[in-house]
Protein backbone atom coordinates (compact mmCIF):
# COMPACT_ATOMS: atom_id res chain seq x y z
CA UNK A 1 0.00 0.00 0.00
CA UNK A 2 0.90 3.55 -0.71
CA UNK A 3 1.79 6.47 1.24
CA UNK A 4 -0.58 8.31 -1.20
CA UNK A 5 -3.44 5.91 -0.69
CA UNK A 6 -5.80 6.65 2.62
CA UNK A 7 -6.16 4.54 5.01
CA UNK A 8 -9.66 3.35 5.06
CA UNK A 9 -10.06 1.67 7.97
CA UNK A 10 -9.87 5.03 9.83
CA UNK A 11 -12.74 6.53 8.73
CA UNK A 12 -15.99 6.26 10.60
CA UNK A 13 -18.85 4.14 10.36
CA UNK A 14 -22.06 5.49 8.37
CA UNK A 15 -25.46 5.99 10.51
CA UNK A 16 -28.52 5.47 8.61
CA UNK A 17 -31.23 8.28 9.48
CA UNK A 18 -34.75 8.26 8.26
CA UNK A 19 -35.93 11.95 6.69
CA UNK A 20 -38.68 13.20 8.24
CA UNK A 21 -41.92 12.91 5.88
CA UNK A 22 -43.18 17.05 6.05
CA UNK A 23 -41.64 19.71 7.60
CA UNK A 24 -42.45 23.43 7.92
CA UNK A 25 -40.63 26.48 6.46
CA UNK A 26 -41.02 30.09 8.22
CA UNK A 27 -42.10 31.54 4.99
CA UNK A 28 -45.27 29.94 5.37
CA UNK A 29 -46.02 31.87 8.44
CA UNK A 30 -46.57 35.15 6.88
CA UNK A 31 -49.35 33.69 4.02
CA UNK A 32 -51.08 31.90 6.96
CA UNK A 33 -51.29 34.81 9.54
CA UNK A 34 -52.99 37.04 5.87
CA UNK A 35 -55.26 34.18 5.48
CA UNK A 36 -56.47 33.91 8.95
CA UNK A 37 -56.87 37.78 8.93
CA UNK A 38 -59.11 37.60 5.81
CA UNK A 39 -61.00 34.86 7.05
CA UNK A 40 -62.09 37.14 10.40
CA UNK A 41 -62.71 39.93 8.38
CA UNK A 42 -65.30 38.06 5.85
CA UNK A 43 -67.16 36.54 9.00
CA UNK A 44 -66.84 40.10 10.87
CA UNK A 45 -68.44 42.00 7.24
CA UNK A 46 -71.12 38.84 6.66
CA UNK A 47 -72.15 39.48 10.45
CA UNK A 48 -72.27 43.08 10.11
CA UNK A 49 -73.89 42.65 6.63
CA UNK A 50 -77.41 43.42 6.15
CA UNK A 51 -79.83 43.00 3.49
CA UNK A 52 -79.36 43.89 0.03
CA UNK A 53 -81.84 46.14 -1.71
CA UNK A 54 -82.38 47.02 -5.41
CA UNK A 55 -84.04 50.27 -6.58
CA UNK A 56 -85.13 51.53 -9.64
CA UNK A 57 -84.60 55.25 -10.81
CA UNK A 58 -85.18 57.13 -13.93
CA UNK A 59 -81.60 57.90 -14.38
CA UNK A 60 -78.49 57.30 -12.17
CA UNK A 61 -77.00 60.69 -12.11
CA UNK A 62 -75.03 61.43 -9.32
CA UNK A 63 -74.76 57.50 -8.28
CA UNK A 64 -71.09 55.56 -8.15
CA UNK A 65 -70.36 52.51 -7.52
CA UNK A 66 -69.30 51.96 -4.66
CA UNK A 67 -68.82 55.27 -3.09
CA UNK A 68 -72.44 56.38 -3.16
CA UNK A 69 -73.79 56.43 0.38
CA UNK A 70 -77.37 55.26 1.49
CA UNK A 71 -78.02 58.00 4.34
CA UNK A 72 -80.72 57.77 7.21
CA UNK A 73 -80.91 61.03 8.83
CA UNK A 74 -77.59 61.87 7.49
CA UNK A 75 -76.32 58.64 9.12
CA UNK A 76 -74.75 56.19 6.38
CA UNK A 77 -76.43 53.13 6.43
CA UNK A 78 -74.97 51.25 3.50
CA UNK A 79 -73.41 51.73 -0.33
CA UNK A 80 -73.95 51.53 -3.92
CA UNK A 81 -72.40 48.31 -4.59
CA UNK A 82 -72.94 48.54 -9.22
CA UNK A 83 -75.34 49.79 -11.26
CA UNK A 84 -77.16 48.33 -14.09
CA UNK A 85 -79.92 48.90 -16.66
CA UNK A 86 -83.32 47.39 -16.33
CA UNK A 87 -84.47 44.72 -18.69
CA UNK A 88 -86.77 47.12 -20.54
CA UNK A 89 -84.02 50.06 -20.61
CA UNK A 90 -86.32 52.58 -19.34
CA UNK A 91 -85.02 52.81 -15.78
CA UNK A 92 -81.60 52.33 -13.90
CA UNK A 93 -81.46 49.36 -10.95
CA UNK A 94 -79.48 50.54 -8.10
CA UNK A 95 -77.88 47.27 -6.15
CA UNK A 96 -77.57 48.59 -2.64
CA UNK A 97 -75.71 46.77 0.41
CA UNK A 98 -76.84 47.96 3.78
CA UNK A 99 -75.37 47.79 7.34
CA UNK A 100 -77.35 45.20 9.80
CA UNK A 101 -78.07 47.62 11.44
CA UNK A 102 -80.13 48.97 9.05
CA UNK A 103 -82.77 45.98 8.26
CA UNK A 104 -85.34 48.22 9.82
CA UNK A 105 -84.94 50.39 6.38
CA UNK A 106 -86.21 46.98 4.04
CA UNK A 107 -90.07 47.60 4.98
CA UNK A 108 -93.26 47.53 3.05
CA UNK A 109 -93.91 51.81 2.92
CA UNK A 110 -89.72 52.89 3.07
CA UNK A 111 -88.69 55.18 0.20
CA UNK A 112 -85.92 56.07 -1.32
CA UNK A 113 -84.67 59.00 -3.25
CA UNK A 114 -81.36 60.72 -5.02
CA UNK A 115 -80.66 63.91 -2.55
CA UNK A 116 -79.15 66.18 -4.96
CA UNK A 117 -79.23 70.12 -5.04
CA UNK A 118 -82.58 71.90 -5.79
CA UNK A 119 -84.23 74.72 -6.04
CA UNK A 120 -88.03 75.23 -5.58
CA UNK A 121 -91.03 76.88 -3.81
CA UNK A 122 -90.25 75.14 -0.34
CA UNK A 123 -86.77 76.65 -1.14
CA UNK A 124 -83.40 75.48 -1.72
CA UNK A 125 -81.62 72.05 -0.51
CA UNK A 126 -78.94 69.76 -0.90
CA UNK A 127 -76.17 72.12 -1.15
CA UNK A 128 -74.17 69.94 1.30
CA UNK A 129 -73.92 67.73 -1.75
CA UNK A 130 -71.85 70.04 -4.03
CA UNK A 131 -68.42 68.77 -1.81
CA UNK A 132 -69.80 65.32 -0.72
CA UNK A 133 -71.19 64.77 -3.94
CA UNK A 134 -74.82 62.98 -3.94
CA UNK A 135 -76.51 60.48 -1.66
CA UNK A 136 -79.55 58.28 -1.42
CA UNK A 137 -82.17 59.33 1.78
CA UNK A 138 -84.10 57.07 3.03
CA UNK A 139 -87.64 57.79 4.90
CA UNK A 140 -88.30 55.10 7.05
CA UNK A 141 -91.53 53.20 6.73
CA UNK A 142 -93.55 51.91 9.81
CA UNK A 143 -94.89 49.18 8.16
CA UNK A 144 -93.50 45.19 9.42
CA UNK A 145 -93.69 43.82 6.22
CA UNK A 146 -90.29 42.69 4.71
CA UNK A 147 -89.12 44.49 1.10
CA UNK A 148 -86.04 44.10 -1.02
CA UNK A 149 -87.10 45.99 -4.41
CA UNK A 150 -88.22 49.64 -4.14
CA UNK A 151 -89.20 52.15 -6.75
CA UNK A 152 -87.44 55.28 -6.11
CA UNK A 153 -88.53 58.96 -5.79
CA UNK A 154 -87.68 61.34 -8.57
CA UNK A 155 -87.47 63.87 -5.59
CA UNK A 156 -88.04 64.05 -1.68
CA UNK A 157 -91.49 63.25 -0.27
CA UNK A 158 -93.76 66.01 0.62
CA UNK A 159 -94.49 64.43 3.84
CA UNK A 160 -92.03 62.24 5.77
CA UNK A 161 -93.27 59.07 8.11
CA UNK A 162 -91.40 60.74 11.12
CA UNK A 163 -93.57 63.84 10.73
CA UNK A 164 -95.95 65.01 12.95
CA UNK A 165 -99.65 66.29 11.92
CA UNK A 166 -102.02 65.28 9.88
CA UNK A 167 -103.41 65.04 6.32
CA UNK A 168 -106.10 67.11 4.89
CA UNK A 169 -107.85 67.16 1.05
CA UNK A 170 -108.97 70.66 -0.70
CA UNK A 171 -110.85 70.50 -3.89
CA UNK A 172 -111.01 73.53 -6.38
CA UNK A 173 -112.27 74.86 -9.82
CA UNK A 174 -109.14 76.42 -10.52
CA UNK A 175 -105.89 76.07 -8.85
CA UNK A 176 -104.07 78.91 -9.57
CA UNK A 177 -100.30 79.80 -8.95
CA UNK A 178 -100.66 76.91 -5.84
CA UNK A 179 -98.48 74.30 -6.39
CA UNK A 180 -96.53 71.32 -4.30
CA UNK A 181 -94.88 73.14 -1.13
CA UNK A 182 -97.06 76.28 -1.46
CA UNK A 183 -97.46 77.34 2.58
CA UNK A 184 -100.69 76.85 4.22
CA UNK A 185 -101.24 79.94 6.79
CA UNK A 186 -103.37 80.33 9.65
CA UNK A 187 -103.14 84.08 11.21
CA UNK A 188 -99.90 84.65 8.99
CA UNK A 189 -98.31 81.77 10.44
CA UNK A 190 -96.94 79.10 7.90
CA UNK A 191 -98.55 76.04 9.72
CA UNK A 192 -98.38 73.71 6.84
CA UNK A 193 -97.50 73.07 2.86
CA UNK A 194 -99.12 71.68 -0.12
CA UNK A 195 -98.29 68.14 -0.73
CA UNK A 196 -99.73 67.05 -4.24
CA UNK A 197 -102.28 68.57 -6.39
CA UNK A 198 -104.39 66.17 -8.75
CA UNK A 199 -106.72 67.04 -12.02
CA UNK A 200 -110.30 64.95 -11.31
CA UNK A 201 -110.87 62.54 -13.86
CA UNK A 202 -113.82 64.70 -15.62
CA UNK A 203 -111.34 67.46 -15.74
CA UNK A 204 -113.66 69.96 -13.90
CA UNK A 205 -112.22 70.19 -10.62
CA UNK A 206 -108.38 69.94 -8.78
CA UNK A 207 -107.52 68.32 -5.55
CA UNK A 208 -104.86 69.22 -3.34
CA UNK A 209 -103.55 66.98 -0.66
CA UNK A 210 -102.53 69.32 2.50
CA UNK A 211 -100.41 68.54 5.27
CA UNK A 212 -100.39 70.80 8.53
CA UNK A 213 -98.16 70.42 11.19
CA UNK A 214 -98.27 69.39 14.72
CA UNK A 215 -99.89 70.67 17.25
CA UNK A 216 -101.40 73.60 14.56
CA UNK A 217 -103.51 70.63 12.88
CA UNK A 218 -105.72 71.04 16.12
CA UNK A 219 -106.68 74.48 14.43
CA UNK A 220 -108.57 72.52 11.65
CA UNK A 221 -111.92 72.01 12.62
CA UNK A 222 -114.98 71.57 10.98
CA UNK A 223 -115.65 74.56 10.71
CA UNK A 224 -112.71 75.80 9.33
CA UNK A 225 -112.75 78.09 5.61
CA UNK A 226 -109.88 78.06 3.54
CA UNK A 227 -109.26 80.21 0.78
CA UNK A 228 -106.18 80.89 -1.68
CA UNK A 229 -104.66 84.08 -0.19
CA UNK A 230 -101.85 83.76 -3.63
CA UNK A 231 -99.93 86.93 -4.93
CA UNK A 232 -101.32 90.21 -4.34
CA UNK A 233 -104.76 90.84 -3.92
CA UNK A 234 -106.12 94.37 -5.45
CA UNK A 235 -109.66 94.91 -5.11
CA UNK A 236 -111.57 98.46 -5.92
CA UNK A 237 -115.03 98.28 -5.36
CA UNK A 238 -118.05 100.00 -3.44
CA UNK A 239 -116.04 99.52 -0.04
CA UNK A 240 -113.05 101.48 -1.53
CA UNK A 241 -109.62 100.26 -2.38
CA UNK A 242 -108.16 97.47 -0.71
CA UNK A 243 -104.84 95.77 -0.85
CA UNK A 244 -103.79 92.32 0.88
CA UNK A 245 -101.14 89.87 1.07
CA UNK A 246 -100.24 87.15 3.09
CA UNK A 247 -96.05 87.48 3.31
CA UNK A 248 -94.03 87.53 0.80
CA UNK A 249 -93.87 83.85 0.22
CA UNK A 250 -97.34 83.59 -1.20
CA UNK A 251 -96.42 86.73 -4.15
CA UNK A 252 -94.23 84.74 -5.61
CA UNK A 253 -94.89 80.79 -4.75
CA UNK A 254 -98.75 81.29 -4.15
CA UNK A 255 -100.53 80.02 -0.71
CA UNK A 256 -103.25 79.01 1.29
CA UNK A 257 -104.76 80.66 4.40
CA UNK A 258 -107.56 78.88 6.57
CA UNK A 259 -109.61 80.40 9.76
CA UNK A 260 -112.77 79.47 10.96
CA UNK A 261 -116.07 81.12 10.67
CA UNK A 262 -117.60 82.09 12.74
CA UNK A 263 -114.77 82.65 15.00
CA UNK A 264 -117.06 82.42 18.06
CA UNK A 265 -118.05 78.90 16.89
CA UNK A 266 -114.81 76.93 15.78
CA UNK A 267 -116.48 73.55 15.93
CA UNK A 268 -114.91 70.24 16.56
CA UNK A 269 -111.33 69.20 15.33
CA UNK A 270 -111.39 68.04 12.07
CA UNK A 271 -110.16 64.10 11.00
CA UNK A 272 -107.64 63.59 8.87
CA UNK A 273 -108.51 63.19 5.55
CA UNK A 274 -111.31 65.45 6.16
CA UNK A 275 -112.43 67.44 2.64
CA UNK A 276 -112.76 71.04 2.32
CA UNK A 277 -113.81 73.61 -0.18
CA UNK A 278 -110.68 76.12 -1.28
CA UNK A 279 -112.45 79.47 -1.95
CA UNK A 280 -110.77 82.28 -4.30
CA UNK A 281 -110.43 84.96 -1.29
CA UNK A 282 -111.12 85.43 2.08
CA UNK A 283 -114.44 87.65 1.20
CA UNK A 284 -115.77 84.56 -0.08
CA UNK A 285 -114.81 82.42 2.52
CA UNK A 286 -116.82 84.70 4.93
CA UNK A 287 -119.31 84.45 3.35
CA UNK A 288 -122.37 82.28 4.88
CA UNK A 289 -123.47 79.51 2.94
CA UNK A 290 -125.58 79.70 -0.46
CA UNK A 291 -128.15 77.44 1.47
CA UNK A 292 -128.86 80.52 4.01
CA UNK A 293 -129.35 83.02 1.31
CA UNK A 294 -132.65 84.26 0.37
CA UNK A 295 -133.21 85.61 -3.60
CA UNK A 296 -134.91 88.97 -3.86
CA UNK A 297 -136.03 90.63 -7.41
CA UNK A 298 -135.25 94.52 -7.81
CA UNK A 299 -136.13 96.19 -11.08
CA UNK A 300 -134.58 99.93 -11.80
CA UNK A 301 -135.77 102.21 -14.53
CA UNK A 302 -132.57 103.95 -14.22
CA UNK A 303 -129.26 103.53 -15.40
CA UNK A 304 -126.91 100.56 -13.59
CA UNK A 305 -123.46 101.61 -14.82
CA UNK A 306 -121.10 100.81 -11.90
CA UNK A 307 -123.23 97.91 -10.60
CA UNK A 308 -121.61 94.64 -11.01
CA UNK A 309 -122.33 90.61 -9.92
CA UNK A 310 -120.58 90.50 -6.30
CA UNK A 311 -121.54 94.41 -5.58
CA UNK A 312 -122.64 94.43 -1.67
CA UNK A 313 -126.03 94.58 -0.70
CA UNK A 314 -126.30 97.21 2.23
CA UNK A 315 -129.09 96.79 4.84
CA UNK A 316 -128.79 100.11 7.57
CA UNK A 317 -124.82 100.33 6.68
CA UNK A 318 -124.55 96.50 6.69
CA UNK A 319 -123.55 94.48 4.03
CA UNK A 320 -126.32 91.27 4.48
CA UNK A 321 -125.78 90.28 0.72
CA UNK A 322 -124.38 90.30 -2.99
CA UNK A 323 -125.43 91.17 -6.55
CA UNK A 324 -126.04 87.76 -8.33
CA UNK A 325 -127.09 88.51 -11.82
CA UNK A 326 -127.75 92.06 -14.11
CA UNK A 327 -130.31 91.67 -16.75
CA UNK A 328 -131.96 94.71 -19.39
CA UNK A 329 -136.02 93.95 -20.32
CA UNK A 330 -138.76 96.16 -21.77
CA UNK A 331 -141.62 96.95 -19.76
CA UNK A 332 -144.32 97.27 -22.61
CA UNK A 333 -146.99 98.85 -20.10
CA UNK A 334 -144.73 101.58 -19.69
CA UNK A 335 -142.61 101.62 -22.99
CA UNK A 336 -139.34 101.75 -21.05
CA UNK A 337 -136.35 99.48 -20.27
CA UNK A 338 -135.47 98.64 -17.01
CA UNK A 339 -132.55 96.29 -15.36
CA UNK A 340 -133.81 93.55 -13.38
CA UNK A 341 -131.18 92.89 -10.63
CA UNK A 342 -131.44 89.70 -8.74
CA UNK A 343 -129.37 89.32 -5.04
CA UNK A 344 -128.76 87.16 -2.98
CA UNK A 345 -129.18 88.07 1.03
CA UNK A 346 -128.42 86.77 4.53
CA UNK A 347 -130.82 87.53 6.90
CA UNK A 348 -128.65 86.08 9.69
CA UNK A 349 -125.79 88.98 8.69
CA UNK A 350 -128.42 90.82 10.32
CA UNK A 351 -127.58 89.38 13.92
CA UNK A 352 -130.04 89.73 16.96
CA UNK A 353 -132.46 91.64 14.63
CA UNK A 354 -133.81 89.14 12.99
CA UNK A 355 -133.51 86.72 15.62
CA UNK A 356 -135.37 89.03 17.92
CA UNK A 357 -138.36 88.85 15.07
CA UNK A 358 -138.35 85.19 14.84
CA UNK A 359 -138.53 85.14 18.74
CA UNK A 360 -141.33 87.92 18.96
CA UNK A 361 -143.47 87.82 15.95
CA UNK A 362 -147.18 85.98 15.75
CA UNK A 363 -146.56 85.55 12.00
CA UNK A 364 -146.97 82.04 10.52
CA UNK A 365 -144.00 81.14 8.86
CA UNK A 366 -141.63 82.67 10.72
CA UNK A 367 -138.96 82.27 8.03
CA UNK A 368 -137.11 84.78 5.54
CA UNK A 369 -139.54 85.59 3.02
CA UNK A 370 -142.21 86.58 5.49
CA UNK A 371 -139.76 88.94 6.93
CA UNK A 372 -138.41 91.23 3.92
CA UNK A 373 -142.77 91.12 3.30
CA UNK A 374 -143.16 92.79 6.76
CA UNK A 375 -140.21 95.41 5.55
CA UNK A 376 -141.83 95.86 2.69
CA UNK A 377 -145.15 97.31 4.20
CA UNK A 378 -143.17 99.48 6.39
CA UNK A 379 -141.82 101.19 3.28
CA UNK A 380 -138.31 99.22 2.84
CA UNK A 381 -137.13 100.16 -0.43
CA UNK A 382 -134.16 99.53 -2.65
CA UNK A 383 -132.13 102.15 -4.47
CA UNK A 384 -128.52 102.40 -6.01
CA UNK A 385 -126.45 104.55 -4.37
CA UNK A 386 -122.61 105.77 -4.74
CA UNK A 387 -119.90 103.51 -3.06
CA UNK A 388 -117.29 104.69 -4.84
CA UNK A 389 -117.21 108.32 -6.92
CA UNK A 390 -113.54 108.06 -8.29
CA UNK A 391 -114.56 104.44 -10.13
CA UNK A 392 -118.43 105.28 -10.35
CA UNK A 393 -119.19 102.14 -8.50
CA UNK A 394 -122.38 101.56 -7.57
CA UNK A 395 -124.18 99.06 -4.61
CA UNK A 396 -127.64 98.46 -3.47
CA UNK A 397 -129.13 99.91 -0.62
CA UNK A 398 -131.95 98.84 1.28
CA UNK A 399 -133.28 101.20 3.39
CA UNK A 400 -136.87 102.50 4.56
CA UNK A 401 -138.02 105.43 2.45
CA UNK A 402 -140.67 107.57 4.88
CA UNK A 403 -142.21 109.58 1.62
CA UNK A 404 -142.57 105.82 -0.60
CA UNK A 405 -146.34 105.02 -0.96
CA UNK A 406 -147.54 102.03 1.16
CA UNK A 407 -147.23 98.64 -1.10
CA UNK A 408 -148.41 94.85 0.03
CA UNK A 409 -146.13 92.09 -1.63
CA UNK A 410 -148.24 89.97 -3.99
CA UNK A 411 -148.71 86.45 -2.00
CA UNK A 412 -146.90 83.49 -3.58
CA UNK A 413 -145.20 85.80 -5.68
CA UNK A 414 -141.02 84.15 -5.96
CA UNK A 415 -138.45 85.75 -5.83
CA UNK A 416 -139.97 88.48 -3.43
CA UNK A 417 -139.33 91.73 -5.38
CA UNK A 418 -138.63 94.46 -3.41
CA UNK A 419 -139.93 98.09 -4.80
CA UNK A 420 -137.14 100.49 -5.47
CA UNK A 421 -136.71 104.33 -5.68
CA UNK A 422 -134.56 106.64 -6.78
CA UNK A 423 -131.15 107.64 -4.50
CA UNK A 424 -130.26 110.79 -3.46
CA UNK A 425 -127.29 110.62 -5.96
CA UNK A 426 -129.92 110.17 -8.63
CA UNK A 427 -131.52 113.53 -7.75
CA UNK A 428 -128.41 115.21 -7.37
CA UNK A 429 -127.85 114.45 -10.80
CA UNK A 430 -131.03 115.64 -12.19
CA UNK A 431 -130.29 118.90 -10.20
CA UNK A 432 -126.86 119.38 -11.58
CA UNK A 433 -128.78 118.57 -15.00
CA UNK A 434 -131.44 121.05 -14.10
CA UNK A 435 -128.29 123.50 -13.69
CA UNK A 436 -126.61 122.90 -16.54
CA UNK A 437 -129.99 123.54 -18.75
CA UNK A 438 -130.13 126.93 -16.84
CA UNK A 439 -126.50 127.90 -17.65
CA UNK A 440 -126.97 127.01 -21.51
CA UNK A 441 -129.80 129.33 -21.61
CA UNK A 442 -127.45 131.96 -20.74
CA UNK A 443 -126.09 134.28 -23.51
CA UNK A 444 -122.55 133.92 -23.35
CA UNK A 445 -121.76 134.94 -27.08
CA UNK A 446 -123.37 138.36 -25.86
CA UNK A 447 -121.54 138.83 -22.55
CA UNK A 448 -118.45 137.68 -24.21
CA UNK A 449 -118.95 140.30 -27.28
CA UNK A 450 -120.10 143.03 -24.91
CA UNK A 451 -116.69 142.28 -22.89
CA UNK A 452 -114.76 142.41 -26.30
CA UNK A 453 -115.72 145.49 -26.77
CA UNK A 454 -115.15 146.76 -23.35
CA UNK A 455 -111.60 145.70 -23.37
CA UNK A 456 -110.93 147.47 -26.71
CA UNK A 457 -112.17 150.47 -24.82
CA UNK A 458 -110.01 149.85 -22.02
CA UNK A 459 -107.27 149.71 -24.16
CA UNK A 460 -107.66 152.70 -26.24
CA UNK A 461 -107.75 154.60 -22.71
CA UNK A 462 -104.49 152.98 -21.53
CA UNK A 463 -103.11 154.50 -25.19
CA UNK A 464 -104.25 157.95 -24.44
CA UNK A 465 -102.69 157.74 -20.76
CA UNK A 466 -99.65 156.60 -22.10
CA UNK A 467 -99.02 159.32 -24.93
CA UNK A 468 -100.48 162.67 -22.40
CA UNK A 469 -101.01 162.03 -19.08
CA UNK A 470 -97.86 160.02 -18.23
CA UNK A 471 -95.62 162.48 -19.27
CA UNK A 472 -97.12 165.22 -17.64
CA UNK A 473 -96.78 162.93 -14.39
CA UNK A 474 -93.34 162.75 -14.95
CA UNK A 475 -92.42 166.67 -15.16
CA UNK A 476 -94.44 166.75 -12.19
CA UNK A 477 -92.62 164.13 -10.15
CA UNK A 478 -89.01 165.76 -11.50
CA UNK A 479 -90.34 168.98 -9.88
CA UNK A 480 -91.00 167.73 -6.68
CA UNK A 481 -87.50 166.15 -7.01
CA UNK A 482 -86.07 169.30 -7.27
CA UNK A 483 -88.25 170.68 -4.33
CA UNK A 484 -87.30 168.51 -1.97
CA UNK A 485 -83.60 168.81 -3.20
CA UNK A 486 -83.99 172.19 -2.26
CA UNK A 487 -85.49 171.84 1.15
CA UNK A 488 -82.89 169.12 1.97
CA UNK A 489 -80.27 171.97 1.27
CA UNK A 490 -81.57 174.66 3.51
CA UNK A 491 -82.45 171.81 6.66
CA UNK A 492 -79.08 170.91 6.44
CA UNK A 493 -76.15 171.38 9.68
CA UNK A 494 -74.21 174.09 6.77
CA UNK A 495 -77.17 175.64 5.70
CA UNK A 496 -77.89 179.57 6.44
CA UNK A 497 -81.51 179.03 7.41
CA UNK A 498 -80.25 176.48 10.18
CA UNK A 499 -77.71 179.14 11.29
CA UNK A 500 -80.12 181.81 11.64
CA UNK A 501 -82.23 180.02 13.61
CA UNK A 502 -80.17 178.66 16.16
CA UNK A 503 -78.79 182.61 16.38
CA UNK A 504 -82.55 183.86 17.07
CA UNK A 505 -83.06 181.05 19.75
CA UNK A 506 -79.86 182.17 21.70
CA UNK A 507 -81.37 186.30 21.44
CA UNK A 508 -84.41 184.94 22.94
CA UNK A 509 -82.65 182.68 25.70
CA UNK A 510 -80.69 185.63 26.55
CA UNK A 511 -83.89 188.20 26.97
CA UNK A 512 -85.40 185.14 29.00
CA UNK A 513 -82.95 185.45 31.30
CA UNK A 514 -82.99 189.19 31.56
CA UNK A 515 -86.53 188.61 32.55
CA UNK A 516 -85.91 186.63 34.99
CA UNK A 517 -82.99 189.10 36.72
CA UNK A 518 -85.88 191.70 36.45
CA UNK A 519 -88.91 190.00 37.98
CA UNK A 520 -86.42 188.09 41.02
CA UNK A 521 -85.29 192.24 41.45
CA UNK A 522 -88.49 193.51 41.23
CA UNK A 523 -89.52 190.86 44.03
CA UNK A 524 -86.81 191.76 46.36
CA UNK A 525 -87.20 195.73 45.80
CA UNK A 526 -91.03 196.32 44.97
CA UNK A 527 -90.39 200.38 45.66
CA UNK A 528 -87.81 200.33 42.71
CA UNK A 529 -91.12 200.80 40.49
CA UNK A 530 -91.58 204.35 42.51
CA UNK A 531 -88.09 205.40 43.48
CA UNK A 532 -86.21 203.82 41.16
CA UNK A 533 -83.00 201.89 41.22
CA UNK A 534 -80.17 203.60 44.07
CA UNK A 535 -77.13 204.80 42.53
CA UNK A 536 -74.93 202.88 44.34
CA UNK A 537 -76.69 199.50 43.61
CA UNK A 538 -74.69 196.89 41.10
CA UNK A 539 -76.52 196.37 37.85
CA UNK A 540 -77.95 192.93 37.57
CA UNK A 541 -77.97 192.45 33.96
CA UNK A 542 -74.15 192.76 33.81
CA UNK A 543 -73.92 189.42 35.80
CA UNK A 544 -76.49 187.03 34.87
CA UNK A 545 -77.61 184.24 37.35
CA UNK A 546 -76.67 180.84 36.09
CA UNK A 547 -79.25 179.42 33.93
CA UNK A 548 -81.17 176.51 36.42
CA UNK A 549 -81.09 172.87 35.30
CA UNK A 550 -83.42 171.69 32.56
CA UNK A 551 -84.63 168.50 34.84
CA UNK A 552 -85.58 171.06 38.06
CA UNK A 553 -87.91 173.66 38.09
CA UNK A 554 -86.95 176.98 39.09
CA UNK A 555 -87.04 177.90 42.33
CA UNK A 556 -88.43 181.48 43.09
CA UNK A 557 -87.24 182.75 46.68
CA UNK A 558 -89.76 184.88 48.96
CA UNK A 559 -88.41 188.49 48.78
CA UNK A 560 -86.63 189.91 52.14
CA UNK A 561 -86.98 193.00 52.99
CA UNK A 562 -84.10 195.11 53.86
CA UNK A 563 -83.54 196.78 57.37
CA UNK A 564 -83.27 199.96 57.31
Amino acid sequence: MSESEPDLSQLPEPKLRRPRRWTVSVIWVVPFIAAVAAALLGVRSYLSSGPSLTIDFKTAEGIESGKTEIRYKEVPIGKVKRTELTDDGQNVRVHVSLIRDAEIVAVEDSHFWVVRPRVGIGGVSGLGTLISGAYIGVDLGHSTEERTHFQGLEKPPGVTNDQRGRRFVLTTDDLGSLDAGSPIYYRRIAVGHIIDRELAADGKRVTLQMFVDAPYDRFVTTNARFWNASGIDVQVDATGFKLNTQSLATVIAGGIAFQPFPEDQPGESAPENTQFKLFDDRAAAEAPSEAESVRLRLRFYQTARGLTVGSPVDFQGIDIGKVKSLELDFDRDRKDFWTDVAIDVYPRSMGRAFDSWQRNTQREPKNADTFFRMLIERKLRAQLRPGNLITGQLYVALDFDPKAEKVVAPAGQSPLEIPTSRGEFDQIQKQISSIVTKLDAIPFDQIGNNLNLTLQSADSLVKKLDGQVIPEVQKAVEEAHRTLGAATDALSDNGRLQSDTRGTLDEVGRAARSLRTLADYLQRHPESLLRGRPSGEQDLSASPLPEPLATEPAVTTPAVQDKP
